[in-house]
């Protein structure tokens, strides 16, 4: 049978009457759960869809920009071993190579790394380092406390993540701790708070009592034939990830694929029951819009968009257009370049005119 949606589990008003108020509150965050669920599934198809944009138009000109400026480093090397410049023009070129190569080899082109190294006063590994130490110096003094690395040589990138994760856990845990001093004082105040720990107690219990159900009804070792075995390894396996995550939409639609429950059940629970079930639903909600802007931000970083934008269609297929414009810029501007190295006395004027510029 086809997986239900959070929304067939809903409850359906009984003949002509209106549904409760538990009922629509249950209802209300079966229908956000379907609908950030659907935000999540469009996502990943639109980064699918932009990252094979990506290979197809924007990745041939990365590779030719790499391979021009490699060639292009080459030949300042191939100039840089003779006598044709002056000391001054010499170092302008040891400079551009340097660039070059350091770009080169940050991209994993080995023979670059060992390029760079040959010129620059400073190897790759020195200046990855001065960068580490002078990210961490910058992160500790922000967080007020040393970063925790286990002892690993972390490049800069890498304790920009830690740092920012740091930061995070942090803010959350502030968070939290507000949180639940802003329930305590309501607690203390609102006449129903006992009733809505009941109700949580409630949600709870409930939730463990439809896992251990699908537990026993779906134990693959009480199964004899192989082809059933095989299902109820994997229900149970689904089953088990989602009690971890507290998702009771999971739980309820395995128990329906299984057949283990009469659909029209839902129908007939009491408001107090749907005021419990509720409360796992809004934690789940939550939990999927948490899950909804952390994947935002993976795809904004992965994409490199602007800070402030999001990663929708239109933003996307901008940035690739400027990409493909910016790329087939610095090809053209290469393609003027190498013309300049190619010639002696071009070069000279060249390698002069950038010195002064």
């Amino acid at each position: 049978m086809p997986t239900p949606t959070a929304s067939d589990l809903q409850v359906l008003p009984p003949s002509a009457q209106p549904l409760s108020a538990a009922a629509r509150a249950y209802n209300l965050q079966l229908t956000r759960i379907d609908k950030l669920k659907t935000q999540l599934a469009e996502m990943d198809a639109l980064a699918q869809r932009h990252r094979a944009a990506l290979h197809s138009a924007v990745e041939p000109l990365r590779r030719q920009l790499a391979s021009d400026q490699r060639a292009l480093a080459l030949a300042l090397d191939e100039h840089l071993q003779g006598k044709l410049l002056s000391r001054v023009q010499a170092d302008t070129a040891r400079s551009v190579l340097c660039q070059l190569a350091r770009t080169l080899a940050e991209a994993g082109d080995t023979a670059m790394r060992e390029l760079h190294d040959r010129y620059s006063p400073r190897t790759l590994a020195q200046i990855k380092q001065d960068a580490a130490d002078a990210m961490r110096q910058r992160l500790e003094a922000v967080l007020g406390e040393p970063l925790e690395d286990d002892g690993q040589a972390l490049s800069a990138e890498q304790l920009l993540r830690a740092g920012m994760e740091r930061l995070r856990r942090s803010q959350e845990e502030e968070q939290e701790r507000r949180r639940e001093a802003t329930q305590a004082k309501r607690a203390r105040k609102k006449p129903g708070a006992v009733q809505h720990e009941a109700e949580r107690h409630d949600a709870s219990t409930l939730l463990r009592r439809l896992f251990r159900q699908l537990a026993s009804a779906l134990h693959p070792d009480r199964e004899s034939d192989p082809q059933l075995c095989l299902h109820k390894t994997a229900l149970m396996s689904e089953a088990n990830a989602a009690y971890d995550k507290r998702d009771l939409v999971a739980l309820l639609q395995i128990q329906a694929r299984a057949e283990l429950t009469d659909p029209d059940a839902v129908h007939h629970l009491s408001d107090q029951r749907l005021a419990s079930l509720t409360l796992l639903l809004k934690a789940q909600v939550a939990e999927l819009e948490r899950e909804r802007a952390a994947r935002q931000n993976a795809l904004a970083d992965e994409f490199d968009l602007p800070e402030g934008l999001s990663p929708n269609a239109n933003n996307l297929q901008q940035q690739r257009i400027d990409q493909t414009r910016e790329l087939e810029a610095a090809l053209d501007q290469l393609a003027r370049d190498r013309d300049q190295v190619d010639d002696p006395a071009r070069l000279k004027r060249w390698l002069n005119a950038l010195r002064d510029s």
